[in-house]
């Protein structure tokens, strides 16, 4: 599957991701980077990039590294996020580096890096759990 075809799949599941522009970057085995453009309504007062778009990204970037693990096939669902936010991020495009830590049968473990575009130091990190879903 390349980046076009992971960018249509993401934005098919999480239609969201689309309205926001969510991008996929990178991914692979495990692993993906994905990028939040800078948009105004994703800001809270102050200019910062809000609490609820940064885990929007996470959540989505944690998807995609699991869909590199299954070809595109993966229908987890999250189990749990949790954040930490370090700094607030300015009114820039924010990165996700996602990575699986621990894929099981009926339940997957990972975490992701969140910083603002450009930036050296992470403006949040993340660790979520992914349960299996049995085909319908």
């Amino acid at each position: 599957m390349n980046i076009e075809a992971m960018q249509v799949r993401v934005r098919e599941g999480v239609p969201l991701a689309g309205a926001w522009g969510i991008e996929v970057l990178s991914y692979g085995e495990g692993l993906a980077t994905l990028r939040l453009p800078a948009k105004d309504d994703l800001l809270r007062p102050g200019g910062t990039v809000s609490g609820p778009a940064l885990m929007g990204l996470a959540d989505v970037a944690m998807w995609v590294a699991l869909l590199s693990l299954t070809e595109g096939r993966d229908e987890s669902l999250t189990a749990s996020l949790a954040i930490t936010f370090l700094r607030p991020p300015p009114a820039t495009a924010v990165l996700a580096e996602a990575r699986v830590i621990k894929r099981g049968r009926t339940l997957s473990y990972g975490e992701v890096m969140l910083r603002a575009e450009g930036a050296a130091q992470p403006c949040a990190h993340v660790t979520t759990s992914w349960a299996a879903t049995r085909a319908r």
